[in-house]
């Protein structure tokens, strides 16, 4: 049972009381990438307590944004999935990472990037770069470590899932500039130059690319 309550009557409030413990978001913004498993959703919350992730995935499926399904098949398994009430959240939580991101430089040790982590990252980029023209089409696939991401732009609109591409325009692997590059920090030529990525494809699409995904460091925190 949660304790963190406000005593007011308020939308504000409820909303806190809801999303505001520990790990809440994280997993929402995992199911919000897609259906998950409980051991995909553990793997891919590295340091969450198992109990702790039992306790968020029961709380949230008591406020109507979780839903669990059994699946068939071989290997019977319970699936969880956000539910339409969750997904009204989206750009909410997209406005958040759009904002923590702003004050990220180089990361913390231990940190990792996540798959759901680096989908979230690109779709929050695609919100703070220039609109792709209408006409175009390009398929990037994105990869930071482990974690794998295709970001599609067609017709204007760009999205962005998890996994790869059999057929993409260009392959971005992200190395410790990349933050840069999505920043502005570095242009194409000089993020190649500097290893901050390595690229399989038309590596004249990394302007393009990075034209389309930027999230520029705060002003209290750029050098």
């Amino acid at each position: 049972m949660r304790t963190r309550e406000y005593g007011q009557y308020c939308g504000l409030a409820r909303a806190a009381e809801v999303l505001g413990q520990r790990w809440t978001l994280l997993i929402l913004r995992d199911l919000l990438v897609g259906p998950r498993r409980y051991s995909d959703l553990a793997a891919g919350l590295p340091g969450i307590p198992t109990n702790i992730l039992a306790t968020r995935l029961k709380e949230l499926e008591g406020d109507g944004l979780v839903t669990r399904e059994l699946q068939g098949g071989q290997g019977r398994s319970v699936v969880y999935r956000a539910t339409p009430r969750a997904g009204e959240l989206a750009p909410a939580l997209d406005a958040l990472g759009r904002w923590g991101a702003a004050a990220m430089r180089d990361p913390h040790e231990g940190e990792v990037v996540t798959e759901a982590a680096l989908v979230a990252g690109l779709r929050v980029a695609a919100g703070g770069g220039e609109a792709p023209p209408e006409g175009r089409s390009r398929v990037y696939v994105v990869r930071s470590g482990e974690a794998v991401a295709c970001a599609t732009v067609r017709d204007g609109a760009v999205t962005v899932e998890a996994g790869g591409h059999p057929d993409p325009d260009l392959v971005v692997v992200a190395g410790p500039g990349f933050r840069d590059l999505l920043a502005g920090v570095l242009d194409a030529g000089a993020a190649v130059a500097s290893g901050a990525v390595t690229l399989d494809g038309d590596a004249a699409l990394l302007a393009e690319f990075s034209a389309t995904f930027r999230v520029p460091y705060t002003d209290a925190v750029a050098t």
